[in-house]
């Protein structure tokens, strides 16, 4: 699910450009985004095994935030923010409050219908408050006919508190100037997490509450907080998980789901994300070798791959980026883990997608800038990430279930011939490379087994993926057998976050939203085609 923007995403749009022939900045959401990827685990303290919508949630507006990032425009007249007011911990009466920021942008149509979309971002720790100005750029406009609600999930974003860590962004930044392998990201990791955990605990928070069981809560809450009879709920990444355990756990007033770039609740999510990694090696060379144009600058691409995977493994390559767009010159030491995590990142910014085959081609031949500059681009910036309820959410749902000897097991069968110093990692880059240790870090403990129950409804439930989406995949999608109303959608070429990505995937939400029981539009799918890779 992505972290990026994760387990991510909603995609982590908000960096600068990377990849061939990008030089700008670009600003999207996380997915996530945070990464991508995408992912639910282990916390510490008391267990909140059932938090339920308490009579303690409040509402009040308020200005919208300024800026929602340094850099980032105001989100504009079209919007109005407020904050909801829900407990820290349910399982605790009388004890601390916190705010979770809102913004609710307003339908375009003068009689707008009476359902609005409450929009779930992905990460965990991303922040929906972006996605919000990163919709309003795209067309068609989701907003036509109904109100778009925006959350920034507990501890992250603008919400009150946001947790986040530079010491972990601090140390995220200096691993990829060593190898993947060097004993010294793993101490210096483990340090910054202990170091933030530290910090937020010793202020008094309760790290243990920020996980999806309260997160759900929280949204149940939203909606009565604001008087809404029925809304439809969109979740991206880590934001589908969320929407599936908001739609078991409380299913009150919700009319239809939409969940893109799928994470399912049931499923052990770090054990898929190397499965999701090969997935996308292999559409993405097929798909390569489908267009003669691609075929023809890159004969060798799946071949070349391997060999580089394993000549990295055995001697680095130390790349320097140069400074450019008010950035410092970088340096990034590629090995063999970098590569194969270079084109999961890549599926995050979804304009380094087309790239890849290009940038794969010239590190084999021993240019690895286009390669370097993906990489930092998935990065995710300094202060942005909450990981309090990353690692809340991850460490508690997801690592605390999960078998070391069964997740190596599943790298090996998903890359066999893969070298052991490559699938002893896990890809997504510093969300989840080495989460097992991180989390033993965290120390939060282990979610209620309940958590990881499959949810079944009845509810219309709308399932797309892409093709190329390698923090997600499309075998989560697949796994979501207990809806028993849904439709899955699987758009070629596109990475994490499809609905940021393409005009037709907005077609087909708008429409769906208005037709969630059958009948909504979906021509332009039967249109649709890898976009053409990059070879000039």
């Amino acid at each position: 699910m992505t972290v990026r923007r994760p387990l991510g995403g909603g995609g982590r749009q908000y960096r600068r450009g990377a990849g061939r022939g990008v030089g700008r900045r670009r600003i999207g959401a996380v997915a996530g985004l945070v990464a991508a990827v995408l992912l639910t685990v282990g916390a510490a303290g008391r267990a909140n095994e059932d938090p339920t919508p308490t009579g303690r949630a409040s509402y009040t507006p308020a200005a919208c935030p300024k800026p929602i990032l340094p850099g980032v425009p105001p989100l504009g007249p079209k919007f109005s923010c407020g904050y909801l007011t829900v407990p820290e911990n349910r399982a605790e009466p009388g004890g601390r409050t916190i705010r979770i920021a809102v913004a609710r942008l307003k339908a375009a149509a003068a009689r707008p219908e009476p359902d609005p979309v409450v929009w779930l971002t992905g990460g965990p720790g991303g922040s929906g408050l972006l996605d919000a100005y990163t919709v309003t750029r795209l067309r068609p406009a989701i907003n036509a006919d109904r109100d778009v609600i925006f959350v920034d999930q507990r501890g992250a974003g603008r919400s009150d508190p946001h947790l986040s860590c530079p010491e972990i962004d601090a140390a995220n930044r200096q691993a990829v100037t060593r190898a993947s392998t060097d004993p010294e990201n793993t101490r210096e990791g483990i340090e910054a997490t202990r170091a933030c955990r530290a910090r937020l605990a010793g202020m008094g928070y309760d790290l243990s509450a920020y996980n999806t069981t309260e997160n759900a809560a929280d949204i149940a809450d939203l909606r009565t907080a604001l008087g809404i009879r029925e809304w439809n709920v969109y979740g991206v990444s880590y934001g589908s998980d969320l929407a599936l355990q908001l739609l078991r756990d409380h299913p009150q007033g919700i009319r239809s789901v939409v969940l893109d770039s799928v994470v399912t609740p049931h499923l052990n999510l770090l054990e898929g994300l190397w499965a999701n990694a090969a997935d996308q090696y292999r559409a993405m060379f097929e798909a390569c070798a489908a267009q003669p144009p691609c075929r023809a600058a890159y004969p060798r691409l799946q071949a070349e791959f391997a060999a580089t995977v394993q000549r990295l493994d055995r001697h680095p390559l130390t790349v320097t980026v140069p400074a450019e767009a008010g950035a410092p010159a970088t340096t990034v030491v590629f090995d063999g883990y970098q590569l194969a995590d270079m084109v999961v990142v890549a599926s995050l910014p979804p304009w380094a997608l087309t790239a890849v085959p290009a940038a794969v081609h010239a590190l084999a031949a021993g240019d690895g800038l286009p390669a370097a500059r993906t990489i930092l681009a998935g990065l995710s910036p300094p202060g942005f990430t909450g990981w309090g309820l990353f690692y809340g959410v991850v460490c508690r749902e997801e690592a605390a279930f999960t078998d070391p000897q069964k997740l190596r097991a599943a790298a090996e069968a998903a890359l066999p011939g893969f070298p052991d110093p490559v699938l002893s990692q896990l890809p997504q880059q510093e969300f989840v490379d080495r989460i097992l240790a991180r989390c033993a870090a965290w120390d939060v403990g282990r979610a209620d087994p309940g958590v990881k129950a499959q949810t079944r409804s009845d509810v219309p439930t709308l399932l797309i993926s892409g093709t190329f989406d390698g923090p997600s995949g499309t075998r989560w999608a697949a796994a979501a057998t207990g809806l028993s109303h849904s439709r899955r959608l699987v758009f070629p070429g596109l990475g994490h976050a499809s609905l940021l990505q393409s005009d037709c995937a907005r077609s087909i939400l708008v429409s769906y939203f208005d037709h969630p029981s059958g009948g909504f539009d979906t021509s332009c799918f039967d249109t649709l085609t890898v976009p053409p890779f990059d070879t000039g």
